[in-house]
Formats: structure tokens, sequence, C-alpha cells
């Protein structure tokens, strides 16, 4: 999903249904040659809409909501940096890595997938932590449910990191200063033809 739509969806009363103009598009249910009739579906009243958990991150006394995927990621382009990670509270340590992505269900199909993260289903109310390029052999993504409050401070004296919601930098954060993510109250609205079922969107967007 692109910034604009995310942009939309945000919103969180006006469904937004998807176009495939690109290559993977595992959220849209229509193809660029059924435009005209897909639309004509849409407008006829033709479509499910699906309430999407979205993602509140705070730092220095902001709060900015994303749809997609929240990103803290090392500003400093081949340097790795330490994040001490926590939640519910509870110290989950210290992990050398190139950042870390925190993704809801809309966003688990996109960046998150790629760096080998899981596919969270429509539905679940969770969100998936995936380390990028994390410097051990026992880092592993987790499926977090709503309730539990992750919270990420950079561990590294000389490396900021650069915090990035739906595509968007929104901070740099030098060592210290936590970084809490968590399920946002908002939800949003994706607009699917009935028979675009997230399955068979699977199915067709990454089988073989």
């Amino acid at each position: 999903m692109n910034e604009a739509a995310a942009g939309v969806m945000n919103r969180g009363h006006i469904p937004v249904i998807g176009v495939n103009f690109g290559r993977v598009g595992f959220l849209a249910s229509i193809s660029p040659g059924d435009l005209e009739r897909g639309l004509e579906r849409v407008f006829e009243g033709e479509y499910v809409a699906v309430e999407l958990p979205t993602l509140e991150v705070r730092l220095d006394g902001e709060r900015h909501v994303a749809v997609n995927d929240v990103v803290v990621l090392s500003s400093i382009k081949g340097r790795m940096v330490e994040l001490a990670w926590a939640l519910g509270g509870e110290d989950m340590g210290v992990q050398p890595c190139d950042g870390m992505i925190c993704a809801s269900p809309s966003g688990s199909t996109a960046y998150n997938l790629s760096n080998g993260g899981p596919v969270l289903v429509r539905g679940l109310d969770a969100v998936a932590v995936t380390f990028i390029a994390p410097h051990s052999l026992h880092a592993r993504p987790m499926v977090v449910p709503r309730g539990l409050d992750l919270e990420i401070r950079n561990q590294t004296p000389d490396v900021p990191v650069t915090v990035i919601a739906d595509g968007h930098a929104v901070a740099d954060i030098g060592a210290g200063a936590p970084i809490v993510v968590r399920l946002g109250e908002q939800r949003s609205l994706l607009g699917t033809l009935p028979e675009a079922t997230f399955f068979r969107r699977y199915r067709e967007t990454f089988g073989s």
C-alpha cells in the first residue's frame, strides 16, 4: 500500500479499495484490466469493508499513527545499532541489528515479510515484531497481542536511529530516549471485492 492510500485509511471512516498497478499488490482486489467493471461493482455497493488495526508510536512527547508499519532504522547506512527492547514492561535484552520493524496485519506482507517476519491473517489484533539483519542466530520474529507495549531504546552512543511511520521519517532519536509502539484504538477500513478473500489473495500472490 502506498503512502497516500495509507493516509486516507488513517482517517478511519473511508474504505480504501486497492487497484494493483505494481508488482505484489497483496491488499489490492482489482487488476488494471478489470478496473472499469471493478469500480462499477464498488459503486453499486458490491464490496466488503474490513476493519484493520493501526499502530501508534509515541516519542519525544509526540504521537504518530501508522496503518502499515513503524520502522526503527539505523540513521547511518552501513552502521548497525544496539536496540534494547521490552514488552509489557519486561526486559527482552539488547539486540545488535540494522533496525526493527513493527507491522500491523495490513503491513505484515510488506517490509516485514521481506525480512522474514510472519504474515498476520486479517482479523488478528496483533503486531509483528521483526529485526532487520540481526547480528545473532537467536533473534526471532514475534507476534505480540494488544495490551503489551513495545518499548525500544537506542543503546548506540554514536549512531542515532530514524523512526519511520508508513514510509515517513518522523524523528531521529539518539541514545537512551524511549520509543513506544502499541496497537492503536483507531481502525482503518480496507475495501475488497467479495471474492478477494485473504487466503485467495495469499495463494495468488505467494503461492507457487
